[in-house]
């Protein structure tokens, strides 16, 4: 098990995406931002169920700065409940775990 994390966080458009990915690599609590266009999301939001067109985010950071990182895009985030969940990054290729470190 690395200390290494992947977080996930949708937003509603291309430039709340661009906007909140700017802001985890500037406070260097993210060494890398994926966003992804084209989701389509259905849940359940004050007692509706909604279907919403969404940018997925795909961060990569590392457990010790989770902390940071959540304030930083829950700051941004214009979402009420932002979605923020981390996945642990078992393993990988280690030429990218250690530009993954020197990169936060």
């Amino acid at each position: 098990m690395t200390d290494n994390i992947v977080i996930l966080s949708t937003c509603a458009t291309a430039e709340d995406a661009e906007r909140i990915a700017r802001a985890l690599l500037e406070e260097r609590v993210a060494a890398c931002v994926n966003v992804l266009p084209g989701m389509r999301s259905f849940y359940r939001w004050q007692g509706k169920l909604e279907d919403a067109s969404e940018w997925l985010l795909v961060i990569k950071s590392s457990r010790s700065l989770f902390g940071a990182l959540r304030a930083t895009l829950e700051k941004a985030h214009p979402y009420d409940v932002p979605e923020i969940i981390a996945l642990p990054i078992v393993d990988g290729a280690p030429g990218y775990l250690q530009w993954l470190q020197d990169s936060l």
